[in-house]
């Protein structure tokens, strides 16, 4: 334990002084007294001042193609390897998922995030998801991020003409972990989808689960290989135990995750990715509950409304939070 909240202060003017935090530093992040949790936070409150202010951006995610995956990615309800009861149903309608985002304009979210199941699309969802993005983004002023799997350059670059603002690819973990969840594609699969992101012109949407029975040391890593990619969106996600899920041991992985922690954990990714739109997102409800209004000292975005194959608190809940704390709802312009 420190002796007060100058190493804190210090480590945040290091990042506003566009420096990145080491490996060393993330760890004793992570490893931090909980006494000073609030040093912290204010540490992480600062960096994310600096470039958000108090405004909170509003993401509504809808779930496109659901189950019907090829994939052993043992974290995921609707992978090959679970047995989780979830709904399956192959791509949604061009009036259901325009219906989705008259639902995320409705609930003032800033990006409408289409997700489908599988290893990587194929040609007609491609057509699918991209026909729509341009009536979607004149009618309601929102920005688009797909969630599509694998993706080749060329398809990259097909969705870009189409409109679509960012792609999210989640890392999920640190390199050395990653093959304890997923073996059939690789990290460095991912990373490839990443680069063609990049290279089509499209921004970055990327981050992990907290949770799965990973180290300390592969949570930095991810945090910092974020930083390296200069991700414009971070989602945090923390391990929803779904029953059947292919992860061996997830719900005793879990059951570790406390607040305080994961609260921790927000504060890391804040100050390895400071301009980063850092997203608090699945599971926050579960495990990190009354403490959830601290969330947003460190992270600036949140999903308002469900997630994948889980629920999420009532929109309402949300609203009352931002407002109590004092910070605003972000608009689409």
């Amino acid at each position: 334990m420190t002796n007060n909240d100058s190493y804190w202060r210090g480590l945040a003017e290091q990042v506003l002084n566009d420096g990145r935090i080491t490996a060393d530093e993330g760890l004793a992040i992570l490893r931090s007294d909980d006494a000073e949790l609030l040093d912290l936070l204010a540490a992480a409150y600062r960096v994310r001042h600096r470039w958000f202010g108090n405004r909170v951006d509003l993401n509504f995610l809808v779930n496109a193609k659901s189950g019907l995956c090829g994939e052993d990615c043992g974290y995921c309800a609707q992978s090959r390897v679970s047995k989780a009861d979830i709904p399956k149903y192959k791509l949604l309608t061009a009036d259901e998922i325009l219906d989705g985002a008259r639902t995320a304009a409705e609930r003032q979210a800033r990006t409408y995030c289409a997700v489908i199941s599988g290893r990587a699309p194929t040609d007609q969802e491609l057509d699918t998801l991209g026909q729509l993005v341009p009536g979607i983004k004149a009618k309601y002023g929102l920005k688009i991020c797909f969630s599509v799997g694998l993706l080749t350059l060329d398809q990259a670059r097909r969705l870009k003409a189409c409109g679509v603002d960012r792609i999210n690819h989640n890392l999920n973990t640190g390199e050395r972990f990653y093959p304890r969840i997923c073996t059939t594609h690789s990290y460095e699969d991912r990373l490839r989808t990443l680069r063609n992101v990049r290279e089509a012109g499209m921004e970055i949407c990327c981050g992990g689960i907290i949770g799965m029975g990973e180290e300390d040391a592969d949570v930095v890593d991810l945090a910092l290989r974020l930083g390296e990619l200069r991700a414009e969106a971070v989602p945090v996600n923390f391990l929803l135990p779904i029953k059947g899920i292919g992860l061996a041991g997830a719900e005793q992985a879990a059951s570790r995750l406390n607040p305080r922690y994961c609260l921790k954990v927000l504060a890391l990714f804040r100050l390895a990715n400071p301009r980063a739109e850092v997203r608090v997102a699945a599971g926050r409800e579960l495990h990190i509950g009354p403490l959830q209004p601290l969330c947003l000292y460190p992270a600036n975005s949140i999903f308002v409304g469900d997630y994948l194959t889980a629920k999420g608190q009532p929109p309402a809940e949300d609203y009352r939070m931002i407002e109590a704390l004092g910070f605003t709802i972000g608009n689409r312009t």
